[in-house]
């Protein structure tokens, strides 16, 4: 078993809600290198050749498994760029728990670059979760651009959450999914950002087989000066159903912008998108402050509850 340092532990913690274990099917990545990897019987992580990342093949008898494939990024000045392919098999049913921590100590800029492709085969079902999150006392930024690729097969179900913690400076994220016939997808994507942070985050959803659906749910909280844009976009080429929504939390001088995007190409495709961009209720602070909250723990609740 690889002995893992203080910093690399805490980090973990942050970004694996699970609790990171050396054992089953894992892949631990810290400062550009695979510190250690495992198999289960059904799961197989094999390296690539050629570029940095690795292939992760899951078998049909595959139900009801974990793979922890978490990264962690603990030296300043580091650009980390990988690519990681999954291919799920007919009929599994699997969990993918990922995540990337920066911890920034320096005055140099840290960043990682994850591209993610999923292949997945039909009937199959896939959960994938991904938390970002940042820290470290150091000047320089906090980079996550991660890029998601996801090809779903007749009848497969993929199901994306996402959340990006706090502490990442800035962000632009790019999800481009092609969905088969009978084909789901369900997006929970949540988002804080503070200070100067930025976050962009493009997604297209091509539902190309008939009877294909995708629930897209977007949640943000923009604080301080930090700016956020959210790109979402559902192009429907045959029978499909889509809802496309994005609310977001606007506090002191931040600025958001929802850009929501339907493109109907079948006369059976039904698509609808809502967006909605606010301030915090003043009711629900007056509430909350008649229960002896001081303002920064009403709102704490609130913003709590609204992410959650």
């Amino acid at each position: 078993m690889t002995e893992l340092d203080h910093i690399t532990e805490q980090v973990l913690k942050q970004i694996d809600g699970d609790g990171f274990r050396q054992e089953g099917a894992y892949n631990l990545r810290q400062n550009g290198i695979s510190l250690c990897h495992g198999d289960s019987e059904h799961i197989k992580i094999k390296r690539k050749e050629g570029k940095q990342g690795i292939d992760v093949y899951i078998d049909e008898n595959t139900k009801g498994e974990y793979v922890h494939i978490p990264v962690v990024v603990s030296t300043s000045g580091i650009v980390d760029v990988v690519y990681n392919d999954f291919f799920i098999a007919p009929g599994a049913e699997v969990t993918i728990v990922a995540g990337c921590g920066i911890h920034n100590s320096g005055c140099n800029d840290s960043r990682h670059d994850g591209i993610h492709a999923f292949h997945v085969g039909k009937g199959a079902n896939v959960r994938y979760e991904e938390k970002h999150y940042g820290e470290g006392e150091g000047s320089g930024s906090r980079i996550l651009n991660p890029v998601t690729k996801i090809y779903l097969e007749e009848d497969a179900v993929f199901t994306l959450d996402t959340v990006q913690i706090k502490g990442v400076d800035s962000t632009i994220r790019e999800t481009d999914v092609e969905m088969g016939e009978n084909a789901k997808l369900y997006v929970m994507e949540k988002l804080m950002t503070h200070d100067k942070q930025v976050a962009e985050s493009n997604m297209e959803v091509q539902m190309n087989g008939a009877g294909s659906s995708a629930q897209i749910i977007s949640r943000s909280v923009a604080k301080g000066e930090s700016r956020q844009v959210f790109h979402p976009k559902a192009v429907g080429s045959a029978k499909c159903s889509a809802h496309v929504q994005c609310d977001s939390i606007i506090m002191d001088q931040a600025e958001v912008s929802s850009i929501p995007e339907i493109n109907a190409k079948h006369l059976d495709a039904a698509i609808i998108h809502e967006a909605a961009i606010g301030r915090i209720n003043d009711e629900q602070l007056v509430k909350l402050r008649t229960l002896g909250l001081t303002e920064e723990e009403a709102e704490a609740v609130i913003i709590d509850n609204f992410l959650n």
